[in-house]
This record gives C-alpha cells, structure tokens and sequence, in this order.
C-alpha cells in the first residue's frame, strides 16, 4: 500500500469510530450535565412513602378493585372547594368508557351542606368521613389517585387560582387515562 492510500483508510477508519463513539460520549455527558429534562410524563407528584388505604384507616367494600380519585375536603367546603368538586366530577365523566373501572371518593372532615351535597352525585361518589387517625398527606386538601390495590399513587395539590383549575381538571384526567390504558386490574 502506498502511504496515501494508508492515510486514506486510517481516515476512514476514524471516521466509522467517531460515528460511533461520538454519539455515546455526547449522551454520557447530556446525563451528566443534566442538559435534558428527565422523562416525567405524570401531572401530579408521586407519592414517595408507600401508603395504603388501610394505612390511612379506610376500608369500605364498594371502594375494593377500583381506581379512586380521591378528594380529601377542606373544613370549611367553600367556593374554591366546590370548584374543584365539579372539576373532579366532570374529570370522571371524561373518562368516558374507562368510568366504571373508577370511583370518586370526597373524604368530609364536617357534614356537608344541602348544596354541597348537591354537587355530589351519589351514584358516581362515596362520601366518608375522614379517619381519626389521618395521615399528614390527607390532613391538608388535596386530590388523590389510588390504585386497586389500595395503594395510594399520586397526588394533585389543589389549584391556587380559577386559571389553574381548568389545567388541574387536565392534569388529573391525563393521569387518569395514562393508569387506566397500562393497568390490567380494576
């Protein structure tokens, strides 16, 4: 071989390496420089400490082999409650075909008013008093997903204002429908 031809075939061999090792070294450094977001794909935040209904001193037959959205009520059901009532409940009819794997659950920590009660369909809803011994996550409001197992998956802090409220009620339905369309059980 002539010394042309070697630098041409050692080219070429650095180029078939650089194809790739290149790609392999800018994706160890896109990790270790953290220049991507990491793949979360739910709305709401994980729930890191495992947690049970049974945990939570909750155990009602109709709520067994069933998802739960779970709204645990403030002490006072004001407007903004109300709101997120009907946000929870119009997230349950978009479910559509997925409805009857799934059941709302309003944990009342005091009786609810005649109006209240009004936005509560009974057929679609379990209503139950909040356990005695609860558990930091339900003591403040919040909306919670719970498998059929009974285990309590993700959590949805309420919304802070009436242009957050439309995005919760997404939020929750997304969640809702990514669980459903994965899970085999309930």
């Amino acid at each position: 071989m002539s010394a042309a031809q070697q630098k041409k075939s050692r080219r070429n061999l650095l180029m078939v390496v650089g194809a790739f090792v290149l790609p392999i070294v800018l994706a160890k450094l896109a990790l270790t420089q953290n220049w991507l977001d990491y793949g979360v794909t739910n709305k709401g935040q994980l729930v890191e400490n495992e947690l049970t209904l049974s945990d939570l001193g909750i155990s009602s037959p109709d709520l067994n082999k069933m998802w739960l959205i779970m709204y645990a009520l403030p002490q006072e059901c004001n407007v903004e409650c109300e709101q997120t009532l009907l946000s929870v409940n119009n997230t349950y009819v978009a479910l559509g075909r997925e409805m009857p794997r799934v059941k709302n659950v309003a944990l009342y920590q005091q009786h609810l008013s005649s109006e209240q009660l009004s936005q509560i369909d009974i057929d679609k809803w379990s209503v139950l008093p909040t356990p005695t011994n609860t558990h930091p996550l339900i003591q403040q409001p919040t909306v919670l997903l719970v498998d059929p197992l009974g285990n309590i998956i993700l959590e949805h802090p309420l919304p802070a204002n009436d242009e957050e409220q439309a995005l919760f009620g997404k939020g929750i339905l997304a969640d809702m429908k990514k669980l459903l369309k994965y899970s085999k059980i309930g």
